[in-house]
C-alpha cells in the first residue's frame, strides 16, 4: 500500500479493535489533538516515536534562482524522532 489515508487507517483500526469506524476516527482525532497540545513538552507514542520542539539557529543560505546570499532567521521547529523499536521493525535488525 503506497499511502494510507485517515479513512483507511480508521477502517483497519476499527477492524482490529472490533469497534465502529466512527469511534476509530474519533480516537485518531483525539490522539492528534493531544499530540498537538503536548508537543511543547515532548509527546511520545510508545513504539513509534516522539514529537519534540527544537531551536534552529540563524544561518546563511542562498537564493537558488539568483545565487544571492540571504540570512535565514532563527526559529523553533517541530521534529519527529522515530523510536528504535519502529526502526528495527521496519528496517530489520542488523
Amino acid at each position: 500500500m503506497a499511502k494510507m489515508t485517515k479513512s483507511q487507517l480508521a477502517d483497519q483500526l476499527a477492524g482490529k479493535a472490533g469497534i465502529t469506524k466512527k469511534t476509530a476516527v474519533q480516537i485518531l482525532d483525539d490522539l492528534t489533538a493531544i499530540a498537538y497540545k503536548e508537543a511543547k513538552n515532548t509527546f511520545t507514542i510508545p513504539g513509534i516515536g516522539k514529537l519534540v520542539l527544537a531551536n534552529r539557529k540563524a544561518r546563511m543560505g542562498r537564493n537558488p534562482q539568483t545565487g544571492e546570499a540571504i540570512k535565514i532567521p532563527a526559529k523553533r521547529v517541530v521534529k519527529f524522532r522515530v523510536a528504535k523499536a519502529a526502526k528495527d521493525a521496519i528496517l530489520g535488525r542488523k
